[in-house]
């Protein structure tokens, strides 16, 4: 018995993340406002200063960011990060993989998110040659800041239905990417979590021998950087 070093402790997901410092309509420079739905998020800050505000069925919630402050938040939190100045954060995501399979859903308005094939043209930043745009990039996060401030004065406004009607879009928007889903929990956490219970149930029994297979591994950066939701995302793939 060996102990997998094949994905990151507990399979998270890892990336360095540089918030968008592009202001938008309300005179706020910052990233592109969603929420997950399986995973659950935390920020470290590294550097910079900046907020992190939410929107929940509790209402609107501002966060401050700055050097050595971790905030984390559950599925269903739509989150939006503020960039005050340099704003620079270490991403931790549970269930690596589903992230970037498609949990997550930006604050579009109504009429995009309920149209699978409208969303994937707001929610697309490469250009007709197939590169990176950042002025797609930015376009996306301004659509989204758009949506995200309507939802969010709705809220404040006691109208509960807006943020309920906006959750039943996002869950019928990813209905499609529900199995491969369940193929990458079974890989990564659920097999991290049994893999644990394993060794657990070797000591019980006496084993020590998973103990033998040990070994060390390494992870660059890497050429990945990307435009996130958020900002310039750099991912730790292993």
């Amino acid at each position: 018995m060996t102990t997998s070093t094949t994905v990151l402790p507990g399979a998270v997901g890892l990336s360095d993340l540089r918030v968008y410092p592009w202001p938008t309509e309300d005179g706020l420079a910052g990233g592109s406002p969603h929420l997950h739905l399986v995973s659950t998020e935390c920020y470290v800050v590294l550097g910079g200063s900046g907020r992190l505000e939410t929107l929940t069925t509790d209402g609107v919630r501002v966060h401050p960011l700055e050097p050595g402050r971790v905030v984390w938040f559950p599925p269903g939190t739509i989150h939006r990060a503020i960039n005050d100045g340099d704003l620079h954060v270490l991403v931790v995501m549970s269930n690596s993989g589903l992230p970037e399979a498609g949990d997550a859903v930006m604050t579009f308005p109504p009429d995009v998110v309920a149209d699978p094939a409208a969303y994937a043209a707001a929610a697309n930043v490469r250009d007709a040659a197939g590169t990176p745009s950042e002025d797609l990039a930015r376009a996306r996060r301004d659509l989204a800041v758009s949506g995200y401030l309507r939802l969010r004065a709705a809220v404040e406004a006691g109208d509960g239905d807006a943020l309920r009607q906006f959750h039943e879009a996002a869950g019928a928007l990813v209905s499609e990417r529900l199995p491969r889903w369940r193929e990458l929990l079974a890989a990564g956490p659920g097999a991290q979590a049994s893999l644990s219970a394993t060794h657990v149930e070797a000591l019980a029994a006496g084993s020590v021998a998973h103990l033998a297979g040990a070994t060390v591994s390494t992870l660059d950066g890497g050429p990945n950087e990307t435009l996130g939701m958020c900002g310039y995302l750099h991912p730790y793939l292993p």
